[in-house]
C-alpha cells in the first residue's frame, strides 16, 4: 500500500563533496594566511576569514537545505561562489599593493601548484605546506584553489538547475508521492 520512494530523498552529505573539501582547504589557508601575513588590527583579516568561512558554510547549508528546498540549495551554493570571488579579490589586492607576483597560467609555479591542488583536498595537507611558504606563494596557492573551486561551484549550480528543471522541487515531489499513493490504494482495492 505504501510507496518505497520517499518524496524527501536523503541528501545533504556535504562532507563528501570535493567542492566542500576544497572550500575547507581555502578556509584553513585563509585563516592562517590572514593571521600570519596581515598586521594585527587590520580589518582585512576578519573580512578574508569571513569570506572564506561563508564559502564553506554556504555549501554545507545549501546541501543541508537540499532535502526540502532545491531553490535554497541553488541560492546558497551561489552565495558560496560569490563569497569566494570576494576572497579572490582580497588575495589579488594583497599581491598587487605589495608588488608581489600573481602567477600567470604559463608560469611554471602556477602549473605545478595547479597540479598539486587538483590532487589534494585535505586541509591538513595545506596547513602543513603553507607553514613553510612565503606570503606570495601562499596567496597564489589560495588563488589557484579558489579558481578550481569556483569552476566546480559553477558546474554544481548548473547540475542543480538541470535537476530542478527535470525533477522539480519539493512540491512536485510531494504531488508525485501523493499520486503514487492514491494509485497504489486503487490497485489494492481492485
Amino acid at each position: 500500500m505504501s510507496s518505497n520512494k520517499s518524496f524527501l530523498s536523503p541528501r545533504g552529505n556535504y562532507r563528501h563533496l570535493i567542492v566542500y573539501q576544497k572550500a575547507e582547504c581555502i578556509y584553513d589557508i585563509t585563516f592562517h594566511f590572514a593571521h600570519r601575513f596581515l598586521e594585527k588590527g587590520d580589518r582585512t583579516i576578519d573580512q578574508m576569514v569571513q569570506a572564506a568561512r561563508s564559502g564553506k558554510q554556504n555549501i554545507a547549508e545549501g546541501c543541508a537545505a537540499s532535502t526540502t528546498s532545491r531553490e535554497t540549495e541553488i541560492k546558497l551554493v551561489n552565495v558560496a561562489k560569490a563569497s569566494l570571488q570576494e576572497l579572490l579579490i582580497d588575495y589579488e589586492d594583497f599581491l598587487r599593493v605589495r608588488n608581489l607576483s600573481q602567477w600567470s597560467s604559463n608560469d611554471q609555479r602556477y602549473q605545478q601548484t595547479r597540479s598539486v591542488t587538483a590532487k589534494h583536498n585535505d586541509s591538513a595537507y595545506y596547513r602543513e605546506a603553507i607553514s613553510k611558504r612565503s606570503a606570495e606563494t601562499v596567496a597564489n596557492i589560495a588563488i589557484t584553489l579558489i579558481h578550481q573551486t569556483d569552476t566546480m561551484l559553477g558546474r554544481l549550480i548548473e547540475t542543480l538547475k538541470k535537476q530542478f528543471i527535470q525533477q522539480g522541487g519539493i512540491r512536485e515531489e510531494m504531488t508525485r508521492a501523493r499520486l503514487s499513493y492514491r494509485n497504489n490504494l486503487r490497485k489494492d482495492k481492485s
